[in-house]
């Protein structure tokens, strides 16, 4: 089974109200390889909201109590994003998960770089609060950017 980030299947999650609809994703897409989620959604954050980003630090550091996570307006949503991760994790175990393909760059779902905390745009090394829940139970996590579709395929030809 394969955890996939919704938004990347054209599912209207992200914080602005659209999606990252990824084209060559969403035609492997079915419900007995993949389970769609989105951990922001799971947390039962709104949408449309504020933008949000890790504030000093990456998601191992939010898990670890080290960092925070908060919107553009300041408010801290930290135990937010700890909810949806925890509930990502509960999905993944239930379902029988190794893998996931997560939206790069999310502050939930990013792998190996996410935005700075600055709102500018500018990125750092590290792993969204949910990616890195993820891989610290031993789920292969990739992006839409690092996954080839060569990899996919032997992803679900091995299942």
């Amino acid at each position: 089974m394969i955890l996939i980030s919704a938004c990347l299947l054209g599912r209207n999650v992200k914080y602005s109200g659209g999606n990252n609809l990824c084209q060559w994703l969403a035609k492997y897409y079915n419900t007995e390889d993949f389970t769609a989620f989105c951990p922001e959604c799971l947390a039962m954050l709104p949408i449309p909201r504020p933008p949000v980003e890790i504030q000093n630090g990456s998601g191992e550091d939010v898990l670890n109590g080290k960092a925070c996570v908060k919107d553009k307006t300041g408010l801290d949503v930290t135990r937010e994003f700890l909810s949806g991760a925890q509930k990502a994790l509960q999905i993944a175990k239930k379902k029988g998960a190794n893998y996931a393909i997560l939206k790069a760059r999310s502050p939930s779902c990013g792998c190996g770089e996410i935005y700075d905390g600055s709102f500018s745009g500018g990125k750092k090394c590290g792993n969204g609060v949910a990616a890195e829940l993820l891989m610290q139970h031993g789920i292969k996590v990739y992006t839409e950017e690092t996954i080839t579709e060569e990899e996919l395929i032997k992803i679900l030809q091995n299942k």
